[in-house]
């Protein structure tokens, strides 16, 4: 059995410690860059979409997520990063996780807001320490030749998600987890 001196232990445990810390998000570019995605998706989605801007007047609070990227082949996993804004102005930047299991193979990336229509589906979202999405969300997905606008079903929705700008191709079929954590980028 080799032993690892003192000496090197000490260093190796200050070297990954020291290369951890480079990655503190405190002084990064990491908040205008997300911005300007999320500036860039809304452009996106009010031009696709103009019903959507609708919702967006109605609702107290969106999270747009610009681009989520899954890929799976049994196991499965997604990531995104994002803003969350009120009133047109960024209050928090938000991680999406996303995990999944089944029989599932590819990689797809589409971008994604939640319009947070009621202040107590706001509030209990920003609360959570990790918000996990599903049965409190209406999904509306709309395709390229309709429009999506707030009346009826949607308007009644606590939170309605909007999935648009999809490339890529994932099939199969299974069980999803969605966590959203608030991040400092």
């Amino acid at each position: 059995m080799t032993q690892i001196p003192r000496r090197s232990f000490v260093f190796s445990g200050l070297a990954a410690t020291t290369l951890a810390a480079c990655g503190n998000g405190v002084g990064s570019r990491g908040p205008a860059t997300i911005d300007a995605r999320v500036d860039s998706t809304l452009a996106q989605l009010y031009a696709d979409f103009p019903g959507t801007r609708d919702v967006a007047e109605k609702s107290v609070g969106m999270l747009i997520m610009p681009l989520v990227t899954e890929a799976g082949l049994g196991l499965g996993g997604g990531y995104g990063r994002g803003a969350m804004r009120i009133n047109g102005a960024t209050v928090d930047y938000y991680a999406m996780t996303k995990l999944s299991t089944g029989l599932q193979i590819g990689a797809q990336q589409y971008a994604h807001v939640l319009f947070f229509m009621t202040d107590a589906a706001l509030q209990n979202f920003r609360r959570s320490p990790g918000f996990a999405a599903g049965a409190g969300a209406t999904y509306a997905i709309p395709d390229s030749g309709g429009n999506l606008s707030a009346e009826t079903t949607t308007s009644l929705a606590p939170i309605i998600a909007v999935i648009f700008g999809q490339a890529g191709l994932r099939v199969g079929a299974t069980l999803e987890g969605v966590k959203y954590t608030r991040i400092i980028p």
